[in-house]
């Protein structure tokens, strides 16, 4: 059954109920699997693991790189996870973190507390290769849901001879609920739990990656949306400096303001009332003993992000810049050409009556102007007209900003994804609507990603085929370009952008300023 509104919106960050699952690990002797082929195993720093070897690479599933986090763990900073002898099987997936409505959760995962897990893939026989580049992926889901297990890397890790590592971290309040009593007893941790974790997850990579024959001096963080926020993050974070060496932002504004800690401390005094925990000087001890679902049943309309002026974030990426503090490392960063087709739904059905209502109400003295540069005769509806406007606005000529911005730090490249007959996540379809170049309409043509979209045509796999490698030439380098694909230069002077379009038609061009109108969207 395909998804509706409400479940679209759910996936971007609402949502109203809650499945609980549990992670159990296996030991087992074994030496085959599936096929018979002969199993991979590794001796992490906690213990062995036993993979799976799959047809195209090496798979090690649902690896812990930090104890659960429940009971005394719950709302602190994430522990080291606990040893074990023998030899443990990875080769099974673990749950999502707890969190709304686990839209795009595969059943048999569901979700639980203890999630702090990661998927890894590798090129099949490694060998003595050199140390292979390694690319560490944070999903998007608006800090309120997703999971890792769903970006499947071997296709990348095969393509591109990288390791890709695909991670789990704490959502929502679990996450990242700012309290004042939380920040007395984790200092640096209240309001960014789940930031924590990333931090952890990199920290695994640095001590165990090369024994699984990756090279943990060249690391690349990317993820998209919530997880392109998070990329964002890191590079602002003092802790995480020297814990990778690249960076790809996708479909998120590094510039945007964080809430500070203090303002989420006062939300988080009325969160904790609401779950039945409102004496400051017990609140650390109820929250901990709190029903899971109770704590995600009353998160209502929170959005979870990371805090600044905080221990661990003591200014925001832009602050950081601005300071010459940030973790300096190559850039890349884009967006898709119509992301709030997918970002808008609630306005499904909208008449022209209602576009110029909504241009005023939200423009206010600005909106003549914005309905004479988006008049409805240049779009097949008004939705169509809606999005684009909240596209250009929001993260179109944002992002643009962020490249104009970090060109001169750093060496920057810009992306914009555009291929008008491009699957929409979950195959969802408003009637009458173009849904193409949407909100993560580029995540099927980076992985291994099926949920409910229809398969890539082979016009689209060439696409794909670019994009990954391209990607992956970005983390063993810090440049995107590869052979057979058209050049790739950085943003420069001449505001070049990369535009990824299907069947071999990709090409730099300096015309994105213009076609978003963002010399109006940032006067």
């Amino acid at each position: 059954m395909k998804p509706s509104v409400r479940h679209i919106l759910v996936a971007l960050g609402t949502a109203t109920t809650l499945a609980l699952g549990a992670a159990q690990p296996t030991f087992s002797a074994g030496r085959s699997h599936g096929d018979g082929a002969s199993r991979p195993v590794i001796a992490t720093e906690a213990g062995a693991i036993r993979g799976v070897s799959a047809s195209s690479a090496d798979q090690f599933l649902g690896v812990p790189y930090a104890a659960p986090p429940v009971r005394d763990l719950r709302f602190a900073a994430p522990a080291e996870p606990a040893s074990w002898k023998g030899v443990r099987d990875a080769d099974r997936q673990s749950p999502a973190c707890v969190q709304f409505e686990p839209t795009g959760v595969r059943e048999e995962q569901a979700t639980s507390e203890d999630c702090l897990y990661l998927d890894l893939y590798r090129p099949k026989n490694p060998g003595k290769r050199s140390k292979l580049p390694v690319m560490v992926w944070f999903h998007g889901g608006g800090h309120t849901q997703g999971t890792g297990v769903i970006y499947g890397g071997s296709t990348m890790a095969s393509k591109t001879d990288t390791i890709v590592v695909s991670v789990n971290y704490r959502l929502g309040a679990l996450g990242f609920l700012a309290h004042p009593s939380l920040s007395s007893a984790t200092p640096g941790g209240s309001g960014n739990y789940g930031r924590m974790d990333q931090i952890a997850s990199l920290e695994w990579v640095r001590d165990n990656v090369a024994k699984f024959g990756g090279d943990p001096r060249n690391v690349t963080i990317y993820g998209q949306s919530a997880g392109g926020q998070a990329v964002c993050d890191l590079m602002a974070i003092p802790s995480a400096k020297g814990l990778f060496h690249r960076a790809i932002a996708q479909s998120q504004d590094c510039l945007a303001n964080r809430p500070t800690l203090a303002s989420a401390e006062q939300t988080g005094l009325t969160y904790a009332t609401a779950v039945g925990c409102p004496d400051p000087a017990t609140a650390v001890a109820c929250l901990r003993k709190a029903f899971p679902g109770k704590l995600v049943a009353n998160q209502g309309a929170y959005t979870g992000s990371s805090k600044s002026a905080s221990g661990l974030m003591p200014v925001t990426f832009a602050g950081a810049v601005a300071a010459g503090t940030w973790n300096k490392v190559p850039l890349m960063t884009g967006s898709t050409k119509s992301e709030n087709r997918l970002l808008s739904t609630a306005l499904a059905g909208i008449t022209a009556e209602g576009y110029e209502q909504r241009i005023r109400d939200t423009y206010g003295d600005r909106a003549d102007q914005v309905l004479a540069r988006y008049p409805l005769s240049e779009f097949k509806t008004p939705y169509d007209a809606i999005t684009q406007v909240q596209t250009d606005a929001g993260r179109a000529c944002t992002i643009e900003r962020v490249a104009e911005t970090m060109d001169s730090e750093t060496p920057t490249y810009r992306y914009e994804f555009d291929d008008p007959t491009s699957p929409t996540l979950y195959g969802f379809a408003i009637p009458g609507e173009d849904m193409s170049n949407a909100h993560s309409a580029e995540l099927a043509y980076l992985f291994d990603f099926t949920l409910g979209e229809r398969p890539l045509t082979r016009t689209q796999e060439r696409l794909s085929d670019q994009m990954m490698r391209s990607w992956g030439a970005f983390a063993r380098t810090g440049n995107p370009n590869v052979r057979g694909a058209p050049a790739w230069p950085t943003y420069g002077e001449e505001r070049r952008v990369m535009s990824l379009r299907a069947g071999g038609a990709s090409k730099a061009v300096t015309t994105l300023r213009a076609d978003h109108h963002c010399d109006f969207w940032l006067s």
